[in-house]
This record gives C-alpha cells, structure tokens and sequence, in this order.
C-alpha cells in the first residue's frame, strides 16, 4: 500500500511539472511518467490492452497490460489483434478517396448508378452525402438483419429516407455498407481484396485480417467486468481487425500523404455540410492540427490522438472497455508538459452487481465508498450513475434504475441529461406524471433538448 501511494505522489509531482522542463525531457522520461500512469490505471482495475505512443517515428512508450481474454490465462503482447471498433470505417472512406483520385469514382456519383437495385431515393444520394453520414438512409435494422444480403435487401425494401439528402445528420453503419458496395462495384474486387492489395501490403501490416475467428493467430477477446467473455457478432462483413503497431501505421501513412492527398483527408476530417457533426475520420477541429478518433466493438474499446506538427501518436487498444478516453487525455497532456488527472476506478462497474441484487444495499454503498474512498472512484462523472441506470433499465429493472436516476439527479441537479434519463424511466414504468415532470426539468435546464420536448408533447396527447 505504501508503495502505491508514492507511486500517486511522484505521479502529482510529474504531473504539475512546468511545460518548459517537460519538452526538454528524453524519451525516458516521458516513458517513466507514462509508464507510472499506466500501472496505475492496471493497478486499478480499469485498463487492459496495449499502448504505444510515437514521436517522429520514434517508440516514446509501448507496453501491454493485462489479457488476452477474460480467463487471464495468456498476457497481451504488441502482436494481439483487436477491434477498433469504428475506426475500421476510416479503411472504408479511404478507399473510396483512393478510387475518386484515381477517376473510378466521382464524389456526385449517384447510388442509382451503381446496381443495386434501390428504389428512387437512390438517384438523389450522391457519394458525398454517404461520406458525410448526410444521405438520410437510416441505420441498419439489427433486430432484422443477419447478413449483408438480408442489409441489401432491407434497403432495397426501405420505401423513403429520413429527410432530404443534404439537410441532416444520421450516423449509421448503412452508409458504410454501401461505400463497400461501391468499392466493389468500381474496383471489381471485393473490398477486402481492394485494402488488401492498395493499402495492407502496401504498409507491411503483419498482424492485421477482417472477420477474424476466435481461433485466429494473436486475435484477442473482450470480456465485461465480470471477466466473461461476451459475444461478439457483427452481422456486416470487411470490418478490419489489427494490432496497435499496424494501426500506427495507418495513421502515420494518413498524415504522409501517402494514401490520399492533403485536401482528400482534410475533406474526410470536416463535415461538408454540418460543421460541427462527426465525420467518419473523427476529428481534426478547424486548425487541422490534432486528428483524433475513438471505437467501440462491444467490449473492444480503441482510441488515438495525433498531432500533426509534432508528428506525435497515442494509441490505445482494449478489450476491456472501461477508461481508455480519460486515459488517453492524460498520456497527451504528459507529452505535452501539462498537468493530468489520476484515472479513477468506475463506480458502476464498483456496485452494478449490487444494485442487480439489493438497490438499497447499493445505493449505500455508494455513499460509504464516497465517503473513504472518495479519490479512488469516479464520483464526478455524470455518466457514471447515468450508465448504471440505463443498465437496470434494459434488464427490465425498472424500480430500481428509477432509484438510481434520482440518486443521480440529488447528485448532479443541473445535469439535463440526467433529468431525461430519469423522465424515460419514469415513463416506461408508466408514472406519466412524474415524467412529464422530469421532462420538463430537463427542458428548463436544456431548452435545446429535443428529446425532452417531443417526450413532453407525447405524453400530454397520452
């Protein structure tokens, strides 16, 4: 114990260090503050997976903490496969950016254009709008659909869009669907094969494969906090897996120029219509000076942060979703001499078992864990007691997530999320009162809340 609480302490100390002596720190000492930061976050039960930050193509820090699944029988190594989750998109969107620079495609090209076989609403959806998640063809039907001919034949079926192409946003897994498709149609190989030949063997990615098997060579598992093994289905096929060495390649070779030139990925990591709206790169802001991108695959959880100027990676692969976000953040802020926060352990996953069994035991474990330990937990976080309630929610444990959504609100009364959450709880255990009630709370506080306000109108027509 004693020995872990020093670890915290030369951590603060580090942490506050001025931004001068950082930046002219070696590798080594980045890598120890690093290095110390992770233990922690292993320590304490909230990462498992691989790690690696570069600089100028130099390794800055690369460990492996933990599992490859959830019997802990065998370690991670560099080599282990994960999910990236969405970031797999950005092999996609690419690949039709490589087609469109070689003259195969065109941005305006139509959906009609391509055999498919879709209704009407296809000659108004262009390429871009697919790439900028604006088309108005809604998500895939998951309830329905268990491969990529029952996807095809579900759009084909579907009779309208959403909304005019062009005048929304609606990020969904059907406009990554037909990119493939169009890959395929123009290239006249499947898009497996086409990233296979133009972009995998190209960058001597190694431990790298799509749809891969559990009993693939290094592919990983993902497992919840119980340590189970979860099921892992995907009903699209070409979704890539790979290992944290070939995702840094990609990115680096993104920032090079390489695949795609400067104006094609500024065009992929900016919304060409919605300005402030995702686009299937993730993020680079106005500046076009940090491009950063997160996924989630069931348990997998992937994340990185790169700065162009700098030529600076952080990665983060695992899968064990749990604090990869929050860890990240601290790791660039080592990097960039500025101080960074101690990741807390989860308190829903600290007391979920308990809320599933006793709500009143939980809840007081809650507070007698706020009380002694309060700098270990993630008390602060809203999401933290907001996920816990949906989780009692959608295992039909409706009294329960109700107690949780007010425990919440008492906890965080400016919070309209929460409120919201609180409002649907109410409503699905049909106390109308209560959640119109709650509704209008979130509305006070939120007045942009759209949810809240069409919940409001649907309950008083009830």
């Amino acid at each position: 114990m004693n020995k872990f609480i020093l670890l915290i302490l030369s951590l603060s100390f580090l942490g506050c260090s001025n931004a001068q002596k950082q930046e002219t720190q070696p590798f080594s000492k980045y890598n120890k503050t690093i290095d110390s930061l992770m233990q922690v976050s292993f320590q304490r039960g909230i990462y498992n997976g691989n790690v690696l930050v570069t600089r100028n193509d130099s390794v800055v820090y690369q460990k492996s903490f933990g599992y490859t699944d959830g019997s802990r029988q065998t370690e991670l190594t560099k080599k282990s496969i994960f999910s990236p989750g969405s970031i797999a998109k950005e092999f996609v969107s690419v690949s039709i950016m490589m087609l469109v620079e070689k003259g195969d495609l065109h941005l305006d090209d139509t959906l009609s254009q391509f055999d498919l076989e879709l209704p009407a609403w296809s000659e108004k959806v262009t390429i871009k709008h697919l790439l900028n998640f604006t088309s108005g063809i809604p998500q895939i039907d998951y309830d329905n659909v268990k491969n990529d001919k029952d996807i095809l034949e579900d759009l084909q079926l579907l009779p309208s869009l959403l909304f005019e192409p062009g005048t929304g946003f609606n990020y969904n897994n059907n406009s990554i669907f037909l990119q493939k498709r169009i890959i395929e149609n123009a290239s006249k190989k499947t898009f497996q094969e086409f990233a296979k030949e133009h972009i995998i063997i190209p960058l001597k990615m190694t431990n790298v494969g799509f749809d891969l098997d559990f009993d693939y060579p290094n592919r990983t598992r993902s497992f919840d906090l119980h340590k189970q093994n979860v099921t892992e289905i995907s009903p699209t096929k070409g979704w890539l897996w790979l290992s944290i060495d070939d995702l840094n390649k990609w990115i680096t070779t993104l920032h090079n120029y390489t695949l795609i030139s400067k104006e094609s990925l500024k065009s992929l990591l900016k919304n060409q219509y919605f300005e402030n709206q995702k686009t299937v790169l993730g993020s680079a802001g106005n500046s076009f000076t940090i491009h950063s991108h997160g996924g989630q695959f069931y348990q997998f959880e992937a994340m990185y942060v790169s700065e162009f100027k700098d030529n600076l990676n952080i990665i983060l692969m695992s899968n064990n979703k749990s604090k990869s976000f929050e860890i990240i953040e601290s790791v660039y802020n080592i990097m960039k001499g500025k101080s960074f926060s101690l990741p807390r352990r989860s308190i829903y996953r600290q007391i979920r078992k308990k809320c599933h069994e006793d709500i009143n035991s939980c809840i007081q474990d809650y507070f007698d864990l706020k009380e002694s330990s309060f700098d270990i937990y993630d008390f602060e976080n809203p999401d933290e007691l907001n996920g816990l309630g949906y989780d009692l929610l959608t295992s039909k444990k409706v009294i329960q997530s109700i107690a949780i959504f007010k425990l919440a609100v008492s906890e965080f009364p400016d919070n309209a999320n929460l409120y919201d959450s609180l409002g649907e709880a109410y409503y699905t255990n049909k106390q109308y009162d209560l959640a119109l009630l709650n509704y209008k709370k979130s509305l006070e506080l939120n007045p942009e809340n759209t949810n809240a306000e069409k919940m409001v109108t649907k309950i008083k027509n009830i």
